[in-house]
């Protein structure tokens, strides 16, 4: 079979040398479209529910959230396990599916179900999914240098105009911040006040709400014009608040600075972030989409940085905490070494010991040829570019050169056999 394969090979060279050339170049085109990361995706394929419901206890989370919501995820097809978390306030469900399941059909999935097990959890509670990244997905983090703005400014800076900026780049899933304050309006509320203005607490509440709200009012016409009637009543600033009425007492409105004080402050914090134990700063981590090129997404994310960079008030700057592109560069950079280096080396060893450039340019050819097409089945199986594979690649041009090597002296050996061999010596007239 063996030989049958090399007789056509000898007798057809055009079809073979095109035939090479082809696969070259589809493999070229291959490495163009293939994934680049530093670490191979070894996470699993899941989806992951998250629900908030801040100051209750992990036994609360437990009880009336994640354990309906695991009760009733049970029932999806093509799920290995289902895993539930609940911690103070917030509580996680993994819903772990098959390998060869698509990630965004498992989505879709998981939101339908989500829709039937809304009415078992406590009213005002929702589920939410988690980003359509995986475990190794955190590619890049940045944190802000502003040391003449406050941790709340900075968090407010970070959610409300860098972070939007940053999601709107391709392949990026979510942009998560993380440190600062998230700021809010505070009220403390004097209990003895309370009871001498005969207010409730759920009073208060209620009012405080239903006055922090924009309504629509109905059309207005006057000398064939119409206008537009609506009522602004979202709270800007602390006074807005301490104004609202929450009650009457004898006839005079009870308002809320009568009953208690209005601040400004921060949201609960269960942590903080520090770099380098020089103090608190704020920031936030890009989170790639399932199957984006890495090298690709943090390119796009510097860039948009730039652009970002020149909206940002005076004196605040991106520091770079974390940049797996620097990774995925020397993994690149590494792989390229080594091609170069077996390719000299194969040159100068054939060439001593064959004395023959046709035979050294005949093996060098195959090493280009074999990675080329090694990418062209990386796509085919869905694998990225990644220390793992790379590192096989390299290890197996050692493999390829020394086939190269075999078969050339193989071929001169029986070559020289056949010329020293009687019977194939022309016969003398």
């Amino acid at each position: 079979m063996v030989q049958k394969l090399i007789e056509i090979s000898l007798r057809n060279r055009f079809v073979v040398l095109l035939a090479a050339a082809v696969l070259f170049a589809w493999g070229i085109y291959s490495i163009q479209q293939n994934p680049i990361d530093a670490i191979p995706d070894l996470s699993e394929n899941q989806v992951i529910v998250f629900t908030e419901w801040m100051g209750r206890s992990p036994q609360i989370m437990e009880d009336q959230v994640t354990y309906p919501l695991v009760s009733n995820l049970q029932g999806i097809p093509k799920v290995r396990n289902i895993r539930g978390t609940s911690m103070f306030g917030m509580s996680f469900v993994y819903v772990i599916f098959e390998d060869n399941v698509d990630t965004y059909w498992a989505r879709t999935r998981v939101l339908e179900r989500l829709n039937y097990a809304q009415r078992l959890l406590p009213p005002g509670i929702t589920p939410t999914l988690g980003p359509d990244g995986t475990g190794v997905g955190h590619v890049f983090w940045y944190t802000l240098d502003a040391k003449k703005m406050d941790l709340g400014e900075q968090r407010a800076l970070q959610d409300w105009y860098i972070k939007f900026a940053l999601q709107t780049v391709p392949g990026v899933a979510e942009v998560a911040s993380f440190g600062g304050f998230e700021k809010q309006y505070q009220l403390v509320v004097d209990p003895v006040k309370l009871q001498y203005y005969r207010v409730s607490l759920m009073d208060v509440m209620n009012k405080v709400k239903a006055n922090n709200n924009d309504v629509g009012g109905r059309k207005f016409e006057m000398s064939d014009m119409a206008y537009i009637i609506r009522g602004l009543g979202y709270v800007k600033s602390k006074e807005d608040l301490e104004t609202i009425a929450v009650s009457n007492y004898n006839g005079i409105p009870v308002r809320v600075k009568d009953i208690g004080t209005v601040q400004m402050g921060g949201d609960l914090r269960l942590g903080i972030f520090d770099e380098n134990g020089e103090g608190e700063v704020v920031g936030g981590i890009v989170v790639m989409r399932y199957g984006e090129n890495a090298d690709k997404v943090i390119t796009a994310v510097k860039k948009k940085m730039g652009e970002v960079q020149r909206g940002l008030p005076e004196g605040v700057s991106f520091k770079v905490a974390y940049d797996r592109s620097t990774l995925i560069e020397a993994a690149i950079e590494t792989i390229k070494g080594k091609l170069f280096e077996e390719i000299t080396i194969v040159c100068i060893i054939v060439i001593l010991f064959l004395f023959h450039w046709r035979s050294a340019l005949s093996i060098i050819i195959q090493i280009p040829i074999t990675i080329s097409i090694s990418f062209i089945l990386l796509n085919a199986f869905g694998l990225s570019s990644n220390i793992m594979s790379l590192t096989g690649i390299a290890l197996a041009i050692g493999v390829i050169v020394d086939n190269g090597i075999i078969m050339s002296e193989n071929s001169y050996r029986n070559l020289s056999d056949w010329q020293n061999n009687p019977a194939n010596k022309p016969k003398q007239p």
